[in-house]
């Protein structure tokens, strides 16, 4: 017999027998999984646990990552680091202004020895796919991505074709320097599950990378700890994750608060809320607990969402951002609280 899940936060009584939820055994083996490639990832990237654990939380939710920064902090350095913990396979796409589409997902070929038209396939066929400084390929580029991100596949010549599973664009972009970039469009942002930044190192691993032979940032040194198939497993797994009503109505609440605020053109789409819910659920057993609860939405909320939300004219130009709005919806939107069962 299939019983009601339960949480601090209540219980959710299933309508028809659901597939397995993962037991107090898979969460203990996924937060050391999880615990794995971070570690693995911080033998390249020191001192950044946090941004490494959301990365890891795009992976496992099989989103994709915006990584924005100033140059030198290490965007290129994370991004080839998750490769190699993966042990998939991986391309790197340096993006310029003279990038064709085709340079992304591939394109149909004349082979002249036996006549025939062959399909070459572009860089977007691997597990991890750094998209190095995207906002410098023009528009069109940059749309080639589009179906691939979303769908996982690629459509060239009529004909439909899945890229592998799991599969994580990593993109860098420098926010500070814009002469010859291409502004990223709402629909593209949107494809993306988090955006984050690493930022300048605190002062001991700072020191730690300037001292002569230090081996930090050395990618041949990040061990391969998982596999696509376990990667694969997990997601699955995961996706089923109790999630509690009351933390439901606490993310749309969320989602509602940032389309009505004035400062707000464009709120959290429903895709968005989506792909926060998602993050929960990988968030919380990589922390060892079967449910969520509200801290979590309080910490992935402004990674997943902040991204996804567009100011007004008049908000941007009196200094407000992103951030301003998701910290006064944090703090208006009424926080649910544990239920005795």
């Amino acid at each position: 017999m299939t019983h009601p899940a339960s949480t601090p936060f209540g219980t959710t009584a299933p309508a028809a027998p659901p597939a397995r939820q993962p037991d107090e055994s898979d969460i203990a083996r996924f937060r050391e999984l999880a615990g794995r490639v971070s570690d693995a990832i911080e033998v390249a990237v020191h001192g950044k646990r946090g941004i490494v654990d959301l990365v890891g939380v795009a992976l496992f939710a099989g989103g994709h990552v915006l990584l924005e920064d100033v140059p030198g902090t290490g965007k290129t350095t994370l991004a080839r680091a998750v490769a190699k913990a993966l042990g998939g396979t991986s391309r790197r796409v340096q993006f310029t202004p003279d990038l064709l589409p085709a340079d992304v997902t591939g394109t149909a070929v004349f082979d002249p020895r036996d006549g025939e038209i062959r399909f070459r396939e572009g860089p977007v066929f691997a597990n991890v796919v750094l998209a190095d400084e995207i906002n410098r390929a023009a528009a069109k580029t940059q749309s080639a991505l589009l179906e691939v991100m979303e769908e996982r596949t690629v459509t060239v010549d009529g004909r439909t074709r899945a890229v592998p599973d799991p599969f994580l664009v990593i993109a860098t972009q420098n926010p500070i320097d814009l002469d010859g970039t291409y502004r990223l469009p709402e629909a593209q942002l949107d494809r993306f599950l988090i955006r984050t930044g690493l930022g300048y190192p605190d002062s001991e691993h700072e020191l730690e990378v300037l001292r002569p032979g230090s081996r930090a940032g050395g990618i041949p040194d990040v061990p391969t700890v998982t596999s696509p198939e376990e990667v694969r497993e997990a997601a699955a797994l995961l996706s089923r994750l109790h999630v509690a009503e009351p933390l439901l109505r606490y993310v749309r609440a969320i989602g509602a608060a940032t389309r009505t605020d004035p400062r707000i053109r464009l709120g959290a789409s429903t895709r968005g809320l989506r792909s926060l819910v998602r993050c929960l659920q990988v968030y919380a057993a990589a922390q060892g607990r079967h449910y969520v609860v509200p801290s979590d939405v309080q910490r992935l909320v402004e990674p997943v969402l902040g991204h996804r939300l567009v100011l007004s004219r008049e908000a941007q130009l009196a200094g407000h951002t992103s951030q301003d709005v998701i910290a006064t919806v944090l703090a208006d939107v009424d926080v649910p609280q544990p239920t005795s069962i």
